[in-house]
């Protein structure tokens, strides 16, 4: 394990039994709240913007806005927030997907992508890849490319690398933390 990956998992907070008997949530609010283990991680997601190549920078809602934000300004890149249905003004473009309970809708403003953007999508957790692919699916359907989708953490168990894999069409995945 690398430096940075032990001063990152120091920082993340095991919650037993939230939000339902038998799920451990990773709670990055203590990461957050210290200034080295923060920038640490914004450094890092912005040096992998540098090597995709990225133009912009997407952080999906809400946790991928906290990361995605200061990822974008520390590597020079516009940020574009991807919303859940309903939260955005104006003409947007929306993607429905599935979760293993239902359905969910998430939206982008039509003009914030256009052709020949590079788009890094940032996120906290990549868990079933169900928000990603849908990501993925919009940036697309927007014109833009996607050059990558860097996370914090993925939960290597609910296996969502396979299911973004093919929607990815090569372009890298990189989880700073596997667990």
């Amino acid at each position: 394990m690398t430096d940075i990956q032990e001063l990152l998992l120091s920082r993340i907070r095991d919650v037993v039994d939230y939000p339902e008997p038998g799920v451990t949530f990773k709670d990055i609010t203590p990461l957050l709240a210290d200034p080295a283990a923060f920038t640490a991680l914004t450094d890092e997601l912005a040096g992998i913007a540098a090597g995709t190549g990225a133009t912009k920078v997407v952080g999906l809602e809400a946790r991928g806005f906290i990361l995605g934000a200061p990822v974008a300004v520390r590597a020079g890149l516009g940020f574009i927030p991807v919303r859940k249905a309903g939260k955005l003004p104006g003409a947007t473009l929306r993607q429905a997907y599935d979760l293993e309970y239902g359905s969910a809708e998430i939206e982008v403003h039509a003009e914030d992508l256009v052709a020949g953007d590079r788009v890094l999508i940032v996120d906290d957790v990549l868990a079933t890849g169900g928000t990603a692919e849908a990501a993925v699916q919009l940036i697309h359907r927007a014109g833009a490319e996607v050059a990558g989708l860097a996370v914090l953490m993925e939960l290597g168990f609910l296996d969502g690398r396979s299911r973004l894999e093919p929607a990815l069409a090569g372009a890298p995945l990189t989880a700073l933390l596997q667990v």
